[in-house]
């Protein structure tokens, strides 16, 4: 059951990931000594700090694959006393790549077949983009003990 759960994690973690932007690294852990079919209800916990981060479009797209992946494995969603906390968090930083593309003519710029000195053309392409990680934690309620975590790096133009 914990292989199936840890798998299933996974899968959770790519859907997520896809919906945010370009997957480019997945790393989840969890505790292998817990049991998870002692747990039966799940709740999304303190989701404003992922609806600080990015877009509300992205952000009820990741809520909705959360809450859709862990109904397909069962729990079911229960806001009043779950078992599970879900937590999400996104961490993004703004970027810049520069690019630069050199162009050189041999002859005049009007006569290209003609004699004189060479013309050299530089372009410069700069491009904004966030970079970021997606991380999900699921917490047991009673204990307050950390079951999962789970990273995703993404690229969000």
């Amino acid at each position: 059951m914990k292989k199936i759960f840890a798998s299933s994690y996974l899968i959770l973690a790519a859907t997520i990931t896809w919906s945010c932007g370009a997957q480019l690294k997945v790393s989840s852990d969890y505790d292998k000594s817990a049991d998870f079919t002692r747990y039966k209800t799940f709740t999304i916990y303190n989701s404003e700090n992922l609806k600080e981060s990015v877009s509300q479009l992205n952000h009820d797209r990741i809520v909705n694959a959360i809450k859709s992946e862990m109904t397909k494995r069962g729990f079911i969603e229960d806001t009043a006393s779950p078992d599970l906390l879900v937590n999400t968090t996104a961490v993004l930083k703004d970027r810049s790549s520069v690019s630069n593309t050199n162009y050189y003519a041999y002859g005049s710029v009007y006569r290209p077949y003609a004699w004189g000195p060479g013309v050299s053309y530089s372009n410069y392409d700069v491009q904004q983009y966030k970079d970021g990680s997606l991380i999900i934690d699921i917490v047991e309620v009673n204990s307050k003990k950390l079951l999962t975590k789970q990273k995703s790096l993404f690229i969000n133009y």
